[in-house]
């Protein structure tokens, strides 16, 4: 059970361990782009090439279970899937049902891990093999491996090492709840946190803020959903991998100096340098670039 392309990663280590996949299940393709075609999501574009029976139910209710007891499967592995396991599903295969989750639970439970262990200015994150319950993200540790967070890291790079860790780990745990030698170990549920789902909005930056704390979100939230701010009365996209400036009195917001390598706006304790923009409409571009071409000056503000 999974959806997006984590999900299609732990898929294929699956299959590559020598484990027989009786279906995978996703969620309904959804619209994308300004036609609003229907996409399918990644996991089911795996199966096409692999030959898995896909099932992508917009709800878990009695029709999924009744097919799930007919599929009978030994283990349900879930990793990304993004919909809520009820009880009775929970307890249909033997060896239960296992989450690969993509944070040293019981910190970030929740849909965005790895989003969020960015933008808070975590040094370390890491995958968490877990007994599934009927909580979120609750349930028994079986592994756990942890990795560095590095300053060259975004979303999506963490995301690519962690959904390959999550899938060497994850064949190797189910080696050991075959062989019967699978430790759970419950979580510290007083030490839980939590990284909710995502919206644009998570993505807007205010320039009041320190600069590590602005430099963390425009990492954490890239590619999705993207930091942004507002410049003269039209969306500012930014990209990584801004760097702080030593700007003596700056004011947050205001452009206070424009250089090869940037804007250098104020902020909560100093200055940024913005290397790279998006003007809403427009196409990606340096930053020193944009401003030759908007033909802006010093002392002009960001939206707060």
């Amino acid at each position: 059970m999974g959806t997006p392309d984590f999900g299609s990663a732990i898929l294929l280590h699956l299959l590559k361990a020598g484990h027989e996949l009786v279906g995978a299940f996703c969620q309904p393709d959804r619209p994308k782009g300004r036609r609003g075609s229907a996409v399918p999501p990644a996991v089911k574009i795996c199966c096409g090439e692999i030959a898995v029976p896909v099932h992508q139910p917009r709800r878990l209710a009695r029709k999924s279970r009744e097919l799930l007891e007919e599929l009978a499967p030994d283990v349900i592995v879930v990793a990304a899937y993004g919909l809520i396991l009820p009880p009775r599903i929970l307890a249909i295969p033997r060896f239960g049902c296992i989450n690969v989750h993509a944070s040293i639970l019981p910190k970030y439970r929740g849909a965005a891990p790895i989003h969020w262990a960015i933008a808070n200015g975590e040094s370390e994150t890491g995958v968490t093999i877990m007994q599934m319950d009927k909580g979120l993200d609750t349930g028994a540790a079986l592994s756990l491996e942890t990795v560095t967070i590095d300053a060259g890291d975004t979303a999506e790079s963490l995301h690519d090492r962690l959904a390959e860790l999550g899938g060497r780990l994850l064949v190797a745990t189910l080696a050991q709840i075959s062989a019967g030698k699978a430790e759970a170990t419950p979580q510290d549920d007083e030490a839980a946190t939590w990284a909710p789902q995502l919206t644009r909005d998570d993505g807007r930056v205010d320039w009041n803020w320190p600069a590590n704390k602005i430099m963390n979100r425009v990492r954490g939230f890239y590619p999705w959903p993207g930091a942004h701010t507002t410049f003269r009365g039209k969306g500012l996209k930014l990209f990584p991998f801004l760097e702080p400036a030593q700007t003596a009195d700056a004011t947050p917001g205001v452009i206070e100096a424009i250089s090869k390598a940037g804007l250098s706006v104020g902020c909560g304790d100093g200055s940024v340098v913005i290397p790279e923009v998006q003007l809403a409409g427009k196409k990606r571009m340096a930053a020193a670039d944009f401003a030759a071409g908007a033909r802006i000056e010093i002392g002009e503000k960001f939206e707060l």
